[in-house]
């Protein structure tokens, strides 16, 4: 059966306009009867004063039982639902008018003014609802822009997070070395991704293709396209979109136009390698660092150099900005990280982890992360120089029972303004954590299932997705022939919880007094022989010492005397 609100209206209408006509032709034959008696009047007499009313009820019944007998047989042939719903709406519609026509001007006019009363109050209920919807939320934008200029915002999301599918993970390929950083556009529809093959490749976030490659260049060629020419370390982007900032190296860092991947300026000033770079929010502010213990500012808008900052006592490792006039980096060996202030040229100096802090990441104006290859992972406040919170061992441990080491944090990443983290080693996962109320506490989420090393991770601005570069090695790290040819030493034995790979010219640093004994070209027998001679009495020397020899002849740093009685070895 079709619902009544349907199919009925249609036959209501027609019914109802074949309803009035016959209504109509029903008061004029009533009319023409009543002047037919009326005419009768006189004849009747005086007591026949009602007889025209119960005449009238007796002939409209009359007419009515008339018409329910004549119409009996036409009901009985036709039947129809939509008459028997249609009575009820033409009995209210004739209930309706007869008040209207009983209803005088006075009292229209103030049932008119109610019902005008009552639409005025429910649109001012309407408008007063919006209004503090509205005040509600401008509110809590004003109460989190207070937040988030104090540093202390701090949204809840890492409770609706939840580990990807296998399926959900895209690979994106193109790369022939080691992914080492990477970075992604304000309106995440682009990433940038650089790696040791001195390429930087730009992708689509919603293809998946290679939009752009900026390749190698080769050194000493005139006429090529510019790009790098050794492994890029580290990149930038700022957060209008506009300059791409990357370095490598050889101690050079070039500006990109990133919309069409142009090369714009190239920025020198390093004498080492350039390990971290990051833009201040809102400006083309550019800071970068290096392994020369430096910390440089500059102006990309107007390609100019600002200042530059000293401070660490070892190679800087990472540096984060946000939009403060300031900077955080990780001192790599020195073990501090160091917030720099820029406009006041001081610094202030934290301490917390055991081993190298080798990445950093700033969570708001106020909180930090970091980690280090001693395998833990700390969260920070400006307004303490120890750690809030320090997770030991964050991503397991590795080796034989009774040898353990911890996995190094090879990266970290952190949602702006809220309490949700990622850590990438290269125990074949990357982690997800949730920091507590204040982030005094640090909880872990899920795990993603990764193979390699993580050396660099990215959340997109909206918290949609999690970007990690993958390779087979630390993104720091130089392969054999290149240790070699920059030390031109042996190559040592490394105790890998204190010394993780680096250049072999930073770990010399360490041996200051064993400079001298770099090999040299040997272009004789006989000073072969005598070198031979030479290095089996260094070692023999080296062997009878109480430590286990030095660390480049099988021993490890870790055993080498301590006391009053062997400060020659410590120096040594």
């Amino acid at each position: 059966m079709k619902a009544p609100g349907v199919a009925a209206r249609p036959g209501l209408s027609c019914h109802v306009s074949s309803l009035a006509g016959a209504g109509t032709h029903t008061a004029g034959s009533m009319s023409a009867t009543a002047a037919s008696r009326k005419r009768g009047k006189s004849a009747l007499g005086s007591g026949a004063g009602a007889g025209p009313g119960k005449r009238r009820r007796k002939a409209d019944s009359a007419g009515d039982r008339g018409k329910s007998k004549g119409g009996g047989k036409m009901n009985e042939e036709i039947s129809s639902d939509s008459e028997s719903e249609s009575l009820a709406p033409r009995r209210r519609e004739e209930e309706e008018e007869e008040e209207e026509l009983e209803e005088t001007a006075q009292e229209k006019k103030l049932r008119l003014a109610k019902l005008y009363l009552e639409q005025l109050r429910q649109q001012e209920e309407e408008k007063a609802e919006a209004r503090a919807f509205e005040e509600d939320q401008v509110a809590g934008r004003l109460k989190e822009d207070v937040l988030e200029q104090r540093g202390r915002l701090q949204k809840s999301v890492a409770k609706e997070v939840q580990a990807p599918a296998p399926a959900d993970i895209r690979v994106l390929r193109g790369h022939q070395l080691s992914i080492t950083c990477l970075v992604i556009t304000p309106d995440d529809s682009a990433i940038f991704s650089a790696a040791k093959d001195c390429t930087i490749i730009k992708w689509s976030v919603e293809t998946g293709r290679k939009l752009h490659v900026i390749p190698r260049a080769k050194k000493g060629a005139e006429g090529q396209p510019p790009g790098h020419s050794s492994h890029v370390l580290c990149m930038a982007i700022s957060s209008d979109g506009k300059y791409l900032a990357s370095g490598d190296r050889s101690k050079l860092i070039l500006i990109w136009e990133a919309q069409s991947c142009r090369h714009l300026y190239t920025f020198t000033g390093h004498r080492d390698a350039v390990s971290g770079l990051a833009f201040r929010r809102g400006t083309h502010q550019l800071y970068s660092t290096s392994h020369d213990r430096s910390v440089k500012v500059w102006n990309v808008a107007e390609n100019s150099y600002v200042e530059t900052l000293f401070g660490h006592q070892d190679a800087v490792a990472a540096l984060d900005a946000l939009s403060r006039e300031c900077c955080v980096t990780a001192g790599g060996r020195d073990g501090t990280v160091r917030v720099w202030k820029i406009p006041e040229e001081s610094q202030l100096v934290f301490y917390g982890h055991q081993g190298s802090i080798d990445c950093i990441h700033l969570i708001n104006e106020e909180h930090m992360v970091s980690g280090a290859d001693d395998g833990s992972v700390a969260l920070w406040g400006l307004s303490k120089k120890r750690p809030l919170v320090v997770q030991r061992d964050a991503h397991g441990l590795r080796g034989e029972p009774g040898l353990e080491q911890p996995f190094w944090v090879s990266s970290v990443a952190a949602l702006l303004n809220t309490d949700l983290i990622a850590t990438g080693s290269h125990s074949s996962c990357v982690r997800l954590w949730q920091c507590g109320e204040g982030f005094r506490q640090l909880s872990h989420l899920c795990d993603i299932p990764l193979v390699g090393f993580i050396n660099s991770l990215r959340f997109s601005s909206t918290g949609d997705f999690l970007v990690a570069g993958v390779g087979q090695e630390h993104r720091r790290r130089l392969s054999l022939h290149q240790r070699m040819s920059l030390s031109r030493v042996r190559s040592p034995a490394v105790c890998p919880r204190h010394h993780p790979p680096q250049t072999r010219r930073r770990r010399l640093n360490l041996w200051p007094r064993q400079r001298k004994w770099k090999m040299l070209t040997v272009k004789s027998k006989k000073c072969q022989r005598e070198r031979r001679r030479s290095l089996m009495k260094r070692r023999q020397f080296w062997r009878s010492r109480p430590g286990g020899g030095a660390p480049w002849y099988g021993g490890c740093c870790c055993t080498r005397p301590s006391g009053p009685g062997s400060s020659s070895a410590g120096g040594a």
